[in-house]
């Protein structure tokens, strides 16, 4: 049974020990691979810890020098004395397979750590004084643990397997794109001339003041790539999900008026088109998920699930700000908080390979400007949002704060909105306008009205 528990090879210890002891260049292969309390045997372990220091300190390895070591630290008779690492050293011929060997002691290792993880889970979840939340959120952390631990240099490539993959993804834009829209499409013509569309793999950050319209935004996005054909998956922690579903009816029917509709006073004909335009939303592939209390490692989950059956081309979070920290770390403020939050959306965007769109809240020094017009600086309680983040989008609308006009374009303020694209790692930035009605359910492309049109005239 303790074999089954603990599942290792002190043989193929030996050889690995062996080989770093007769070989120079053993410890370049292993030292980045592997680590002390990979080793099951104990002496095995007092052995490695040596080598790996006299490693890092850029020290001569060899049996005498390594017995030394040992004798300095301490751990000789731990290490199994000088006769223990004569023996280790008659164990192996060369060093020709230790990649491979380190790959299966790696191997044996994350199997000890499973059961271990697995057995501390089990006592957790039949034990119902620990909250199930929390043994939840214990479960995702073993398996990134696990996940993390298993990576064996799958992610080292050479020049020739990096300019492979490099030539087949330009392959697979030039072959998938629509006009110059390579990713999940905005709904917005000059959106996607700056972006190409949101890209597989990153994190696109769109944050607002309070009341500006970030989530009408983040609907309006999510309706159409679901309308392109991608799925969406909407994880709504301010809104319930039945206001959402209010806000799209009101944005895919011709003429609802928003107030009816929440007050229920509608006409037969706004009745007539809000079952018209349910009919027509319910076939697009865009989930909701409106759980209050859920945090990074809930939507990972879910989002992982939902990628593993095809159904996650595109994740929308609102608003992160909202995200439930939870953390092994004791008195962390705020700004670290978020920073984890910021640091786990976007490691999701690079694991499942697709673009997050998270909103986020902007601090109030930008209302102390003339115009109000948001910038970088003003991202709220965490630098590392910006450093996260590929895409940085600020959302501004003057009509909010009285401005008759947009400063820097001269369009009249009514119905016009601005998405400031003040961050861009991989293209160009600037500003994108769009109109939108009065309840902001309908958002567009913008046209300056006639009258505008007409005075500007040359």
């Amino acid at each position: 049974m303790s074999e089954i528990l603990n599942p290792h090879d002190s043989d193929l210890e030996a050889v690995i020990l062996g080989a770093c002891l007769i070989e120079t260049t053993a410890m370049v292969t292993v030292a980045d691979a592997l680590r002390p309390e990979m080793f099951y045997q104990d002496s095995h372990r007092e052995v490695f810890a040596a080598l790996l220091s006299m490693h890092h300190t850029g020290k001569k390895i060899d049996l005498i020098t390594v017995k030394n070591e040992l004798s300095a630290r301490g751990t000789l008779d731990a290490a199994g004395g000088a006769y223990g690492l004569t023996q280790l050293t008659m164990r192996v011929a060369s060093s020709a397979h230790l990649e491979q060997h380190a790959a299966i002691l790696l191997g044996l290792y994350v199997r000890r750590e499973m059961i271990c993880g697995l057995h501390k889970l089990l006592a957790s979840a039949a034990d119902e004084s620990v909250d199930l939340d929390e043994v939840l959120v214990q479960l995702h952390r073993l398996s990134d643990h696990l996940e993390g631990e298993a990576a064996f240099n799958d992610y080292l490539r050479d020049m020739d397997q990096l300019m492979l993959a490099t030539l087949k993804q330009m392959d697979a834009r030039v072959a998938n794109n629509c006009n110059g829209v390579t990713g999940v499409p905005t709904g917005l013509s000059d959106l996607d001339k700056l972006t190409a569309g949101w890209q597989p793999g990153d994190l696109n950050i769109i944050a607002a003041r309070p009341s500006v319209g970030k989530t009408a935004f983040a609907l309006h996005l999510a309706l159409a790539a679901g309308r392109a054909g991608k799925h969406v998956v909407v994880y709504s922690l301010e809104m319930q999900g039945e206001r959402l579903g209010d806000r799209w009816l009101c944005a895919q029917a011709a003429d609802i008026n928003a107030g009816h509709l929440r007050t229920g006073l509608l006409t037969a004909d706004e009745q007539h088109q809000a079952l018209e335009a349910a009919r027509e939303l319910s076939r697009l592939p865009v989930c909701v998920d409106d759980n209050p209390k859920m945090g990074m490692d809930h939507i990972r989950s879910s989002a992982r699930l939902q990628k593993s059956k095809g159904r996650c081309d595109l994740i929308v979070i609102d608003y992160l700000q909202l995200c439930e920290m939870k953390s092994e770390q004791k008195n962390r403020n705020r700004e670290q908080e978020v920073a984890e939050a910021s640091r786990k959306a976007k490691l999701l965007a690079k694991e499942l390979n697709v673009p997050v769109v998270l909103l986020c809240q902007l601090n109030r020094e930008c209302e102390l400007r003339g115009d109000r017009r948001p910038a970088l600086s003003d991202l709220r309680e965490s630098g590392a949002i910006e450093q996260d983040a590929d895409v940085v989008s600020l959302l501004y609308r003057p009509a909010v704060y009285n401005l008759p006009t947009e400063r820097k374009s001269g369009y009249p303020s009514e119905g016009l909105g601005m998405l400031i694209l003040a961050k861009h790692r991989n293209g160009e930035t600037g500003d994108v306008y769009f109109s939108h009605n009065t309840s902001l359910t309908k958002i567009g492309e913008y046209v300056p009205p006639m009258e505008w049109l007409m005075k500007h005239a040359k």
